[in-house]
């Protein structure tokens, strides 16, 4: 199954890009062995327009565009539902074993995701009830890709 990210807002170079970035390489190398290949990030500009609701529905319009037919999305908002670590390897791994061949991840701007979205999603998860800015986002998803990975293939990386 192929895994991808769109986000909202474009990480700048830093501590925070480098270290999503060695996560996501860490599980696109690791990857395939459990049938999960790293795609792409989809990286969007955020709306410029004068109010949330307009921009909230000019980046959902970007997102359902970028989607494959089919594909899994996956929304991270803070009203989601909370899964630990081997839950989300499990949801990961009944998406593959079901023959779904691409899933999208999706981290909305600063004004959140548009409500269209919420019916489009075949689930909403949250990474904790607090707010997290977006580059701390975009590494906590890269790593707990690649713990899903590290938990499927039965690999130590994960202890509980």
């Amino acid at each position: 199954m192929r895994v991808g990210l769109f986000a909202v807002g474009r990480l700048k170079s830093g501590p925070e890009k480098d270290l999503a970035a060695r996560y996501f390489d860490r599980f696109a190398k690791a990857g395939p062995a459990v049938g999960l290949e790293f795609t792409r990030i989809a990286e969007v500009a955020e709306s410029r327009a004068s109010n949330a609701d307009t921009r909230k529905r000019e980046e959902a319009a970007l997102l359902l565009k970028s989607l494959a037919d089919g594909s899994i999305l996956i929304l991270l908002d803070e009203r989601g539902k909370a899964l630990d670590s081997e839950a989300f390897a499990g949801l990961l791994g009944s998406y593959r074993d079901q023959g779904k061949r691409e899933l999208t991840i999706a981290i909305g701007g600063a004004d959140g995701l548009d409500p269209s979205l919420y019916d489009r999603a075949d689930a909403t998860l949250c990474l904790g009830k607090m707010t997290w800015p977006h580059q701390l986002v975009r590494t906590l998803i890269a790593e707990q890709l690649y713990r899903a990975v590290t938990i499927l293939s039965g690999h130590p990386y994960h202890r509980v």
